[in-house]
């Protein structure tokens, strides 16, 4: 119930810039909190905010290594190449984490690529089943590039399986707002090497928790 009230109050009528969290140089204010209420449309700072507490996760013993890039790392790859990404990963050896999460924002709707070094596969999560076969290739083309930067081997395309998860595969949604959750989510569960086994019931739930998660930096 003291959640509840939390919840509740941050929800509530206030100055919209009024800053609710601020950790890993990220700010969310109350507009920014405000998009978790029902039917709306997360955006960049709550994404990008939860990622970061994906992470933070994981650092602890038995989890998964996991680094996630900002939803402005895809555009930002798409528009200027490897080049304009280089520096993205100063200090991050990718190819020794388990997991590398990249949320993608494609205009009007959110979507979720995974890249698993340890089984060599990019899996693309969309819950309105678009395929990303594109988005995977690309990314598998960045990763060639960045092993040549850092390391020097070249990756065999052939070892890689890239994989657009089908609508059976995965939990899809049944209303036009909620796909921001829903990677938010995807990226919860496929961090702790746990089948996703959520569905759209959930979302209302999902949404208050991610309020109380990210006012008290951390995940329940």
């Amino acid at each position: 119930q003291a959640m509840e009230r939390e919840v509740v109050a941050a929800f509530a009528k206030g100055e919209p810039d009024e800053i609710m969290s601020s950790a890993f140089k990220l700010r969310v204010t109350r507009e920014d909190i405000h998009t978790l209420r029902n039917l709306h449309w997360l955006n960049d700072e709550v994404i990008n905010f939860y990622m970061n507490l994906l992470v933070e996760r994981n650092k602890k013993e038995g989890y998964p290594a996991v680094h996630a890039f900002s939803t402005f790392f895809y555009p930002k790859l798409i528009s200027g190449g490897y080049r304009a990404v280089r520096r993205w990963t100063r200090g991050v050896d990718l190819f020794r984490q388990d997991l590398i999460l990249v949320p993608i924002h494609l205009k009007v709707h959110w979507a979720l690529a995974v890249i698993d070094v340890r089984k060599k596969t990019i899996k693309y999560f969309d819950s309105m089943a678009q395929r990303g076969d594109k988005i995977c290739e690309t990314l598998f083309q960045y990763l060639q590039e960045e092993s040549q930067e850092k390391r020097n081997p070249e990756l065999t395309f052939s070892e890689w399986t890239l994989h657009s998860m089908e609508s059976h595969e995965i939990p899809q949604q049944l209303n036009g707002s909620d796909c921001g959750v829903f990677v938010c989510k995807y990226a919860d569960y496929i961090s702790r090497d746990k089948p996703i086994t959520f569905t759209q019931n959930h979302m209302p739930y999902f949404r208050r928790k991610m309020v109380w998660e990210i006012i008290h930096q951390q995940l329940l």
